[in-house]
This record gives C-alpha cells, sequence and structure tokens, in this order.
C-alpha cells in the first residue's frame, strides 16, 4: 500500500457569515495524481488555501499532517520549506522579466547583495527542459503564450524543490491542444515521483489524468472516487458534485421563433493596436438572427475576442474598417457608451480583469451598465438601484447573503452570474457572450445555459464565443468558425461536429 503523503482531517473554515469548510477530510498518497471536484463555492480552492498556508493556522480548525508531521503553517513560505507549492488560476507571473527571472523571484540564486544570473539561468534551463519548453530563460514573459506561461509556473514550482503540487484550474485559460500538453506533463512528472492534486471543472481531463477523485459539496467531504483505469465516466463525477444526475448537459430550446437579421458585421477588417502590420481581423463577414445562437468557435488567437471587442464601440484595434449593421441599419460606434445605446452589449472572458469591480458590492456592479435608468439629476437611486440587484440576483439564481457583499468574495459561477445580471440590466438587444462559462462548474454551467435560452425566447440574439467545442455543439444554431483572423467555415446545428470544427481550422492555415 501506497504511502499517505498528505492527510486533512476535519478542516472547517468560517467567514463572516458563510462556513466554507465543514470538517473536510482529504487523504492523498505519495505519487499520485488527486482530482479535487466540486461546484463553485463548494470549499476546493479555500481547502488548498488552507493547506498551503494563505490562511494561516488558527484560522481554522482540523490538521493538517504532511509527511508525517503535523504542520502549522502561518505563510505561503512555510509550505513551500515543506515542498507544498500551489499555482494560483489566475498566473502570477510579471510580462517585463525574463522566463529565469520569473522563475526565481522570491527564491533568488546567489548572495543577497549579488545575484548569480549564469546560475540562474543554467537552473532555469534545467527546469524548463523537464517540462518540455524549449524557450531561452532570456525571453520576456510577454513574448510567450498562455500555455507556455503555465509550463513556466510549473517549471518555477519545480525550482522550489516541489514534493506536492497543487493547481488550482491550470488549463482553464487553455486551448484542447495546450491542456493536453499540461497534462501529459503532469503524467510524466509523476513518473519521476512528484505527487499533485489537480482542482478542475473539465471533467474529460480529470478523469484523463486523476488516479483518485474527491469530490466536494457545500463546504463538506462527500466522497473519494477510485479512476485505476483513467476511463471514469462524466456522469459518475457530476453526480456526486450536484447531487443527482444531469442527464441532458445542455437543456433543450422550446418555443423560440427565429426571425430576421439583428445584426449584421461586413467585410471587417481590424488590426492589432501596437502592430500596426498586423491583421487580427481579415475581412470577417457574419450575421445574427433574431431568437438565434450563433457560435463562434476557433483556436486561441483566432481573432474571435478581438473580433467582438472591436464591433463593441471600437474598444480593440486599430485602422478598423468593415460594416456594421443592426435591425437592417448600418450604424458606425466610436464609443462603448455608443454600442450600448443601440442596444449592443458584451460580456467579457476576464470577468475579474475587465467584468466587474471585485471591490463593489452586487448591486453596484448589476447596475454599471445602465445608470442612466437609476438616476435623476446626475444623483442614483440607492433603493432603486438595490430592488434591481435583489431582481437581477432572484432571477439569476445568484448564491449570496446579500446584494451588498462584495463581488471579490463570490464563486466564479456567481461572478459570472452578476457580470451577466449587469448587461441583462442594460436590455440589449444583441448579447455577445465571450467564452460564458470559463472556469465554472458544471451546475453553474447548466444554469448559465438556461439564461441563455430564455434570452433567445424573449427575441435576443445572441453570438457566443467559446473554445470547448461540446458547448458550442450543445448550445448553437448556427456555427461560424475563425483561425488566423478570418471565418474558415459555417455550419448548421444539423451538420457540425467535432471533426468538421477541426477540419474547418487545419485545413486553412495561411500556408495553404
Amino acid at each position: 500500500m501506497a504511502k499517505v503523503l498528505l492527510e486533512m482531517k476535519n478542516i472547517t473554515k468560517e467567514f463572516p457569515g458563510v462556513k466554507a469548510l465543514d470538517n473536510v477530510n482529504l487523504k492523498v498518497e505519495e505519487g499520485e495524481i488527486h482530482a479535487l471536484v466540486g461546484e463553485n463555492g463548494a470549499g476546493k480552492s479555500t481547502l488548498m488555501n488552507v493547506l498551503s498556508g494563505v490562511y494561516p493556522f488558527g484560522t481554522y480548525t482540523g490538521d493538517i499532517i504532511y509527511d508525517g508531521e503535523v504542520c502549522k503553517f502561518n505563510k505561503i513560505k512555510d509550505s513551500e520549506a515543506k515542498g507544498i507549492v500551489i499555482i494560483h488560476q489566475e498566473l502570477a507571473l510579471i510580462p517585463y522579466m525574463s522566463i529565469g527571472e520569473n522563475m526565481f523571484l522570491g527564491n533568488e540564486q546567489g548572495k543577497k547583495a549579488a545575484i548569480n544570473w549564469d546560475k540562474t539561468h543554467a537552473e532555469a534551463v534545467k527546469y524548463l527542459k523537464q517540462v518540455g519548453l524549449t524557450d531561452s530563460s532570456k525571453t520576456l514573459i510577454k513574448d510567450i503564450g498562455v500555455g507556455k506561461q503555465q509550463m513556466v509556473e510549473i517549471a518555477k514550482a519545480l525550482a522550489k524543490n516541489a514534493k506536492l503540487l497543487i493547481l488550482d484550474e491550470p488549463t482553464s485559460s487553455l486551448n484542447e491542444s495546450d491542456s493536453r500538453k499540461l497534462l501529459d506533463i503532469m503524467l510524466e512528472l509523476k513518473k519521476q515521483g512528484l505527487t499533485s492534486i489537480i482542482i478542475s471543472h473539465k471533467l474529460n481531463e480529470i478523469s484523463y489524468v486523476a488516479d483518485k477523485i474527491t469530490v466536494v459539496r457545500d463546504g463538506s467531504t462527500i466522497e473519494t472516487i477510485d479512476n485505476p483505469d483513467k476511463n471514469l465516466p462524466e456522469d459518475r463525477i457530476i453526480k456526486g458534485m450536484v447531487g443527482r444526475e444531469i442527464t441532458d448537459r445542455f437543456p433543450k430550446r422550446h418555443d423560440v421563433t427565429i426571425g430576421e437579421t439583428m445584426m449584421e458585421v461586413k467585410n471587417w477588417t481590424v488590426f492589432h493596436p501596437k502592430y500596426e502590420n498586423r491583421k487580427v481581423c481579415d475581412n470577417v463577414s457574419i450575421h445574427v438572427k433574431k431568437g438565434e445562437v450563433v457560435g463562434i468557435s476557433g483556436l486561441m488567437g483566432a481573432g474571435r475576442t478581438e473580433l467582438a471587442m472591436s464591433v463593441f464601440g471600437r474598444s480593440y484595434g486599430a485602422n478598423i474598417s468593415g460594416q456594421l449593421f443592426l435591425n437592417g441599419k448600418e450604424v458606425e460606434f466610436k464609443t462603448v457608451r455608443d454600442a450600448i445605446k443601440a442596444k449592443l452589449a458584451y460580456v467579457t472572458e476576464d470577468r475579474k480583469g475587465n467584468g466587474l469591480v471585485l471591490s463593489n458590492s452586487i448591486k453596484v456592479n448589476t447596475s454599471l451598465a445602465n445608470l442612466d435608468s437609476l438616476a435623476s439629476n446626475m444623483v442614483i437611486d440607492k433603493d432603486a438601484e438595490y430592488n434591481v440587484a435583489v431582481e437581477y440576483k432572484d432571477k439569476l439564481k445568484t448564491k449570496c447573503p446579500t446584494v451588498e457583499q462584495n463581488v471579490g468574495n463570490l464563486s466564479g459561477g456567481n461572478q459570472q452570474k452578476v457580470l451577466l445580471a449587469k448587461w441583462m440590466y442594460a436590455d440589449p438587444d444583441v448579447l455577445i457572450l465571450d467564452e460564458p462559462t470559463r472556469g465554472i462548474d458544471v451546475g453553474a454551467k447548466y444554469e448559465i445555459y438556461c439564461i441563455i435560452n430564455d434570452l433567445v425566447k424573449q427575441g435576443k440574439s445572441v453570438i457566443m464565443i467559446s473554445s470547448e467545442l461540446p458547448e458550442v455543439l450543445g448550445m448553437s444554431d448556427r456555427i461560424y468558425v475563425m483561425n488566423e483572423g478570418r471565418i474558415v467555415g459555417e455550419l448548421s446545428s444539423e451538420e457540425a461536429t467535432q471533426e468538421k470544427i477541426m477540419s474547418c481550422i487545419v485545413k486553412t492555415g495561411r500556408g495553404e
């Protein structure tokens, strides 16, 4: 029987008004990949923050037993000294520093007064090779893609002599190809003796990589499932997560009539704002009809977000040309405010960075895009603002004790609902959703799919950008495929398959 490397016993953690963890137990054996799954707000990240010292000893009850020793970590440095290293969902890399500098930031090589840069880069190369990266250690972080940045984070962890590596949603921002590379690196590191804990909502990836899967629900441990053959059915994991079987991951759409064209983009070309000779959208033409969900699929970097943002009040890009029509009339937006007034909305993929003000309440965030409707003589009616927030909290089933709660304290799924509420309150005719379910669990995804169905039932038009092919296929009436800034395919829901979408992409490289 394998040695137990980590045991967390009866861990309880409370925040004001909320019991985030309630007697949670977790046991991880040496040399295994152990998955932690559950709905948003179930307590997964909180548990790992307790383990890594983000929440210090004394702020929780229960015991952490690591490598046979009871541990009382007061800060991250304490857990790292034992070989426990956590990689958070938001990467902690500095763009204008090199790979090598980032890898040893806070762990500098050399004496206090003088960093040994030769040793720094030599050590960096050694650990980069371990994760399969051949880039120069002197390359700036800003010059490598997100997939490689994630690998740098793992190399950085290995450079701290990690024995237990914790990865929180490591593939949430990666395409399928980069995700598979990262998972294969985890399997390779396992062969080298590294123990890993992975938190992920992508259940196919969990089934592929995890030896054991612990399910957490409402702050409590539900069960631990063995996965010796690496083929555990996703439905089995879902049942533990949500407490019931979800027979259809994508709710059926009823009583929706697809009508006339609501928005049309013609010959839309956009150049990069910094590199003026680089086209990010190349002669793109798309349209969406009333009551229709149109999916836009493609690999990361295909130009989907750039297209959406440039259409939405020219909030991205330079030297934009082409035509935009709403309800059959040509329009020209110079600002985001123009777009909102014309009943066009864009829900960003970056809810924490660009979508929400995390330090403000649910109430304030809900009303941000439509303050005019709540103001008289430049003064906001606070009671009306409160009532609007409560209305959308109830409508979208947002889990929170009060709409006065800061958005930053909500789980990812509930933050996403507040972001949707913000734009639904603006009452758009056309809603562009950019990665609307990124980083949220299967139960919250289902609820957001139901919201999308309700919107089109009301006669709204939805454009949904998603990197998850099953989501695009399950929710769209039509699908556009983008690659390298161009539309390379258009498929009806009846003819679309994962194979056909990928075929459109691989057959349309610039060199062909």
